[in-house]
């Protein structure tokens, strides 16, 4: 038992190219010897069905001539129509020999069978001495009646012929087998090795591949098979795994980038500030100062956020929220900040969530639509569907359609100028991007009938 849970723990650290090989091996040992062991009891049963055939009918025909003619020129006939593998006697009803094809079947009773007219009786005997061999025999006899005397005709064909050939092709067979299960062998491993080429190619291509550089592919076989698939797969993951360190790479570039700015300006008013400064001066130095070190805050938030999000699924305290509660605070905060019409059309809407995180959703959408509009915001709550809707539309210029879903990208802005002039980072919509996936639900951008945009925030009721 130890022995074998040795050889199966050594299989297992094999290489797939060795356990297919003794896998197809194996298979085939064990079809080849069910196969052998059926050929052989088949062959067997078939040759020896041919011999008892033939003693059939030659017992047939004795039976015959005995009932026609008698058994008193029997034994010359016999002794000149019977093969050298058959012995024929006929008994009479007390077992005596009154007819033989041969001195050596004159002596004694071959069996003891004595059948009834007409019916037919099988024995088979291994050695018989006093036939000078010890050859296997099959023993047919059949029963005949002449001239109100019952005879029994009995035929003893060797079958010693027929066990031999049986022997014979199990020799063959056991010098075959070994010698077709290294042929088998051979050709599984070459096979495995030419199947198993192209997923080392790729092995080896992927090995090479530098966290540096994700530019290079591994090769792609025209087989359309699983190996093939493979390397697709291999392949649409290294394009993702580009993308990602192309848009970590951006990342940390344009948060550079917004960074020096507020920088650059605190550190230049700092220069230029007179330790005894006061007055005018002061003041509006202050004030500048204050604006760039809230900027610096809100950018570095928003940057903690969206780490948080790529770092694992973004934190949220679920409990009820009433969404309409959330865009009535928005429209009231609009109403005594902006000049801008604001309309309203709010409905009962409660769903399950974050409210902190849901009302900053609300706001990042509601302060681009401030940033676009050009007279009027419009907000609305509903259900549709099994869903909490809210949408804020703008009367601005409008997202052009190919932007609609690129605008959701980190530091992405259509405005530049203005964006930077409100304080804007290009990180607010990334950020409504990545609560609305926390909250599983949609959030979409749509050009409104008159010009400007439509934001179309979805959530599931609870």
């Amino acid at each position: 038992m130890a022995v074998v849970r040795k050889a199966v723990s050594r299989l297992r650290r094999a290489s797939v190219r060795s356990r297919s090989t003794a896998a197809a091996v194996v298979v085939v040992a064990a079809a080849m010897a069910l196969g052998a062991a059926v050929l052989l009891l088949l062959l067997q049963r078939a040759l020896i069905t041919t011999v008892s055939d033939a003693a059939d009918g030659r017992a047939a025909d004795v039976a015959s001539q005995v009932s026609q003619q008698g058994v008193a020129r029997l034994s010359a006939d016999l002794a000149e129509s019977t093969r050298a593998s058959q012995l024929i006697q006929v008994l009479d009803s007390t077992g005596k020999i009154v007819a033989a094809s041969s001195a050596r079947a004159d002596n004694k009773a071959l069996t003891g069978l004595h059948p009834a007219p007409g019916a037919i009786e099988r024995a088979e005997v291994g050695e018989m001495p006093f036939l000078d061999d010890d050859h296997d025999y099959l023993i047919v006899a059949r029963g005949v009646q002449y001239d109100g005397q019952t005879y029994a005709v009995v035929v003893a064909s060797s079958i010693a012929t027929q066990r031999s050939t049986v022997t014979t092709v199990t020799k063959y067979l056991l010098v075959g087998f070994p010698v077709l299960l290294i042929v088998v062998a051979v050709a599984g491993w070459l096979l495995a090795g030419r199947a198993l080429g192209p997923v080392e190619r790729i092995r080896a291509r992927v090995q090479g591949i530098e966290s540096t550089d994700l530019t290079e592919r591994v090769p792609v076989p025209e087989t359309e098979d699983e190996v093939a698939r493979l390397a697709a797969t291999m392949n649409e993951m290294l394009d993702r795994l580009e993308a990602g360190q192309a848009t970590q790479r951006r990342f940390v570039a344009d948060a550079s980038h917004e960074l020096r700015s507020p920088l650059s300006t605190v550190a230049a008013g700092l220069e230029v500030i007179e330790p005894a400064a006061q007055g005018q001066s002061w003041q509006d130095l202050h004030g500048l100062m204050r604006g760039e070190a809230e900027r610096m805050r809100r950018l570095v938030e928003n940057l903690l956020l969206l780490a948080k999000a790529d770092d694992a699924a973004l934190p949220i305290q679920r409990a009820e929220v009433d969404l309409d509660d959330l865009v009535d605070t928005e429209v009231l905060r609009l109403r005594q900040s902006s000049e801008l019409k604001v309309i309203s059309d709010v409905h009962p809407v409660r769903v399950l969530g974050d409210p902190l995180r849901l009302g900053q959703l609300i706001r990042n959408l509601v302060d681009n639509a401030v940033r676009a509009a050009h007279t009027t915001v419009r907000l609305t709550t509903s259900e549709d569907g099994g869903a909490a809707l809210v949408t804020i539309e703008d009367d601005g210029d409008g997202i052009p359609e190919a932007d609609r879903v690129r605008v959701f990208e980190r530091f992405v802005r259509l405005d530049t100028s203005r964006a930077r002039a409100s304080g804007g980072s290009g990180l607010g919509l990334s950020i409504v991007q990545e609560i609305i996936k926390a909250h599983h639900g949609t959030v979409v951008l749509s050009g409104a009938a008159g010009g400007g945009t439509i934001a179309t925030v979805r959530l599931p009721l609870p």
